[in-house]
């Protein structure tokens, strides 16, 4: 599998692709929905519905209630009310983004306006749906969420692995890597570091074996994923730099 295709960079699939590869199971298999509503006829319908399809559902009656829990460590995504005692909807969107809990949010109402959509929507949610809900278009919403958010677990997970193989790298394979991935040559990297060119093309083998990257196009998207270790060496500037140094040539 290609770097690419792990982290799931390059152009983001529509919310079509997103429905269907939810359904075929990829992202459904051991996802949760939460269902926040304080109205229990309407949180119940509502967690029927989801698990007439096969999606496992924990209801609660409050985002109080909500965030007293824990998120799990796996695709999920919250189906919330807009006004409920205690805490609304929006709020609870805020709270969740001042912690930085990354969870995909459905909203449902009978008392939406559009400055509240638009809110809701430019907050980051999924979807704003308005009662009496239209069942297949709330399932729709959930199985795009669900979808989302495994694939951002894949992106965080690839990111986890491409630190961990980055801290396995001498510096002066870091060196030479971070050169490459700017537009540098083996002979220009050589004349900066001193070194003969046999050398750089031995350092960057093993940094590019050890990174388990196959070409320059991944390695670049590789160090845009390791921002703060590039500016941690010193090649933030230079960087920019380098590569229109070679546009120019």
């Amino acid at each position: 599998m290609s770097f690419q295709s792990a982290t799931g960079l390059g152009h983001p699939p529509t919310d079509e692709a997103l429905v269907r590869q939810t359904k075929s199971g990829s992202a459904s298999a051991d996802a949760v929905v939460f269902v926040i509503e304080s109205d229990d006829p309407a949180r119940n319908a509502i967690k029927q519905l989801l698990e007439s399809v096969g999606l496992h559902v924990e209801p609660f009656r409050s985002a109080v209630e909500f965030l007293d829990g824990v998120v799990p460590e796996k695709p999920c995504c919250v189906v919330l009310a807009l006004r409920m005692p205690m805490m609304s909807g929006l709020t609870l969107q805020e709270e969740l983004t001042k912690t930085g809990i990354h969870v995909p949010l459905i909203f449902v109402t009978g008392y939406g306006s559009i400055d509240t959509a638009v809110r809701a929507m430019k907050a980051g949610a999924v979807d704003f749906l308005t009662k009496p809900i239209n069942e297949q278009k709330l399932l729709d919403a959930v199985f795009v969420a669900l979808e989302r958010d495994r694939l951002r677990h894949a992106q965080e997970d690839a990111l986890a692995g491409t630190r961990k193989r980055f801290k396995t790298l001498t510096p002066r394979e870091r060196d030479v890597l971070f050169r490459v991935a700017a537009g540098r040559l083996n002979k220009q990297i050589a004349d900066e570091l001193c070194v003969s060119e046999v050398m750089i093309k031995v350092h960057r083998s093993h940094a590019m074996r050890k990174m388990n990257v196959k070409s320059v196009p991944e390695l670049v998207r590789m160090s845009d994923l390791l921002q703060s270790e590039l500016s941690a060496s010193g090649m933030r500037e230079s960087a920019p730099r380098a590569a229109k140094a070679k546009q120019f040539r």
